[in-house]
């Protein structure tokens, strides 16, 4: 196991960028609106790290019908969840090794 962290990229080792990417392994989905309300970013800020993310493969966005306008909802591309699960067994392993280093 590579023990660094380093082993993530710039574009997914970046709190707001992780936090999207994390809403969407939990929920599957989520609007622009919905991720404007739970991270409290400016739209300009927002909208530049959802293209960050689509751009290098890590989500995928698609437009939506939402009552009588449209919307904009994202969720992860396969490289996105890959990377996600990834880190999260790489988070894991870390934990697990602290906890038997206690021992």
């Amino acid at each position: 196991m590579n023990e660094l962290f380093t082993q993530f990229d710039s574009t997914f080792f970046e709190k707001n960028r992780m936090s999207i990417l994390m809403v969407l392994h939990r929920q599957g989905s989520a609007s622009y609106n919905q991720f404007k309300a739970l991270l409290g970013l400016p739209d300009g800020s927002l909208y530049n790290h959802m293209e960050k993310l689509s751009l290098n493969g890590y989500i995928e966005k698609r437009k939506e019908i939402a009552g009588a306008t449209v919307q904009t909802v994202y969720s992860l591309a396969e490289k996105g969840r890959n990377q996600v699960i990834e880190y999260l067994q790489f988070m894991e392993a870390l934990l697990k090794s602290h906890q038997e280093e206690k021992l």
